[in-house]
C-alpha cells in the first residue's frame, strides 16, 4: 500500500493498475460506478478503497444541481491535489457533471486528464488506461457524446452496496419534461430495458446474493411506453415476481400522471413485491403544477394516492416536495403544509427549489429569496415529524419483518422494515439481536421508538423482555448518532 508520503513515479505497464472510485449522487449514478468497476476489474485493474493505494482516482459526479455540482468539483480538486503531490498518477472524472460541462470542466479544474460522459460509460477503460490502449500520462481524454438510442446493459457490475441489496435499473433518460429538471439533457430522453435484459440482470443479482432488488428509472412507470412492450410496467411486475430468490422488490421513482389501475393492481398481487411506492409528487398546488409542467392536478393526485392505499394494504408512501419553486406564494406553500400534516406521508423529503439557469423554470423572474425557501422547508419537515411521530407510536407492538443491513454494537444491529428503503429512509434499531447477522431476514416486534427511527426486538419473545429491550437501547442509541430525520434523494428534483 501506498503512504501518503510516497510519490508513484513508476510507469503505469509496469505494475497492475489500482483505482479508486468516488461515486456522487443517485442511485441510478451508483449503477453506472458498479458498471464501470466491473468492467475495470475484468481487464485487470485493482479496485480499492483506499486513495492511498489508488493509482488512479475516478470522480463518477453528479451534476444535476448547482449544490451537487459544487461537491462534484471539491472532491474533483481534491483529487487533483493528491496527483499533483505524487500520490497519484491520473484522475479521471465521469458522470452528470462531465456531460454537463464538457469541456468547460477541464478549465474548471486544470489538471484532469479524463472526462466521460454519462453516454460513454463503456469508453471508461480508455480514459483510466487498461486494457490494449494505455494513454500516454501528457494525453487529455475526452469521452463525450449523444445519448445512446438504447438503454445500456447492467450486468457484469462490481456492487458497491452491501451483498444482501441491489439496484435494478429498468429505463434510462426521461420524457417528462419538467420545466425545474436538467435530466433529459443530460441522460436524454426515455429509453426502457428490454424486458428480458432486466430479468437477466435480476437474476445475476440474486446469484450474487441480493435479496432486496430495488427498481429504479428516472421514471419507472413509464417502463416500455417508449419500446411498445405491452403491459408496461405492470407486465414488468409480473415477470420480475415470478423470478425466484429476491425476498423484496420495491418499486422507486413513480411518476404521479403515469400511474395506472393495472399498475396497481399488479403491485397488489405480487408475493415479493413489498408494499412500498416511491412517487415524488414535487407539489399539490395547481397552479404551481402547471408551471412545473407535471401533467397533473391535485385532484388527480389526491384520487391516485387513495386508490393505492385502498388496494394495497399495508402500503407506505414516500414522495418529495420542492419548497420555493419560483412564484410559489404563502398560500400556496401554506397548501402544501396542510396537505402534508393531511395525507401523512409515511416517508417525506423536502427540497429548497434550486434554480438551474438551463431549465425553463431556473429563467422565471419571479425567483423566491434563500432565506424564505429554508423557512418553508423547515416548517414542512416539522409537520411531517408530527406526522411520523403518531405513526410510529401507533406501531409499537405491532410485528414486522427486519433486514439486517449492518452490525451496530454487542447485541445490536440496524436494519430496515419493508417500509425503509435503503440510503433514503429511517432506520429500525434491532435489540438482544445477538446471532444475527447483515443480509437475514427475520421477524421482528415494534417495541419503541426514537425520532423517525424505529427501536425492535426478534419477535417471540415475552412482551417484558422486549419491552426492555427498548429500555437498554435508548442510552445507546444516542450516543451513536443516528439520523434526526429521513434526507430526501439526491436525485428526487424530477
Amino acid at each position: 500500500m501506498a503512504s501518503k508520503s510516497h510519490s508513484r513515479s513508476k510507469p503505469l505497464a509496469d505494475q497492475p493498475m489500482t483505482v479508486s472510485f468516488v461515486s456522487l449522487g443517485c442511485p441510478k449514478n451508483l449503477v453506472d460506478s458498479e458498471k464501470m468497476l466491473g468492467q475495470l476489474a475484468e481487464h485487470g485493474a485493482i479496485p480499492t478503497a483506499d486513495e492511498d493505494d489508488a493509482d488512479v482516482i475516478v470522480i463518477n459526479t453528479c451534476g444535476f444541481l448547482e449544490a451537487s455540482k459544487q461537491e462534484s468539483l471539491e472532491h474533483i480538486r481534491q483529487a487533483v491535489a493528491r496527483k499533483e503531490a505524487g500520490l497519484a498518477r491520473r484522475v479521471v472524472v465521469a458522470g452528470c457533471l462531465a456531460t454537463r460541462m464538457g469541456r468547460e470542466l477541464l478549465d474548471a479544474v486544470p489538471g484532469i486528464d479524463a472526462i466521460v460522459g454519462v453516454n460513454q460509460r463503456d469508453e471508461i477503460l480508455q480514459a483510466v488506461g487498461v486494457g490494449p490502449q494505455r494513454p500516454a500520462a501528457a494525453d487529455v481524454q475526452v469521452h463525450l457524446g449523444k445519448y445512446h438510442p438504447f438503454v445500456q446493459i447492467d450486468t457484469g457490475r462490481l456492487r458497491l452496496t452491501p451483498r444482501h441489496y441491489a439496484y435494478l435499473r429498468v429505463s434510462e433518460g426521461c420524457s417528462q419534461g419538467c420545466s425545474f429538471c436538467t435530466i433529459p439533457s443530460i441522460r436524454g430522453p426515455l429509453r426502457s430495458k428490454p424486458v428480458e435484459a432486466i430479468e437477466a440482470e435480476a437474476r445475476e443479482l440474486i446469484a450474487d446474493g441480493a435479496l432486496e432488488l430495488n427498481l429504479i428509472g428516472q421514471d419507472t412507470t413509464s417502463y416500455g411506453a417508449d419500446i411498445g412492450f405491452a403491459g408496461g410496467l405492470a407486465e414488468l411486475v409480473r415477470r420480475l415476481d415470478r423470478l425466484d430468490g429476491a425476498c423484496w422488490i420495491r418499486l422507486l421513482y413513480a411518476y404521479p400522471s403515469c400511474f395506472t389501475d393495472e399498475m396497481i393492481d399488479a403491485l397488489a398481487a405480487a408475493e415479493h413485491f413489498v408494499p412500498y411506492v416511491d412517487m415524488p409528487l414535487q407539489h399539490i398546488n395547481d397552479r404551481l403544477l402547471k408551471r412545473m409542467k407535471r401533467k397533473v392536478t391535485r385532484a388527480q393526485t389526491e384520487q391516485l394516492l387513495g386508490r393505492l392505499r385502498e388496494r394495497i394494504p399495508g402500503l407506505s408512501l414516500r414522495t418529495t416536495f420542492i419548497t420555493g419553486f419560483p412564484g410559489e406564494t404563502e398560500a400556496e406553500h401554506r397548501e402544501l403544509l396542510e396537505f402534508v400534516r393531511d395525507f401523512a406521508f409515511d416517508m417525506l423529503g423536502v427540497f429548497c427549489y434550486s434554480q438551474e439557469k438551463s431549465t425553463p423554470a431556473g429563467r422565471m423572474a419571479d425567483q423566491v429569496a434563500a432565506d424564505v425557501k429554508q423557512r418553508r422547508q423547515a416548517e414542512l419537515m416539522a409537520a411531517q415529524q408530527e406526522v411520523v411521530l403518531r405513526r410510529n407510536r401507533s406501531l409499537v407492538g405491532t410485528e414486522t419483518q427486519v433486514l439486517v443491513d449492518r452490525i451496530a454494537g454487542p447485541d445490536l444491529l440496524v436494519g430496515r422494515t419493508p417500509g425503509q428503503a435503503p440510503e433514503v429512509d429511517s432506520l429500525t434499531w434491532l435489540a438482544k439481536a445477538r446471532g444475527l447477522k447483515p443480509g437475514q431476514l427475520r421477524p421482528a416486534r415494534i417495541v419503541g421508538f426514537e425520532d423517525y427511527d424505529l427501536i425492535a426486538a426478534p419477535a417471540g419473545r415475552p412482551l417484558a423482555e422486549t419491552t426492555e429491550s427498548a429500555d437498554l437501547l435508548l442510552p445507546i442509541y444516542q450516543p451513536i448518532g443516528v439520523a434526526s430525520a429521513a434526507g430526501p434523494d439526491p436525485d428526487d428534483q424530477t
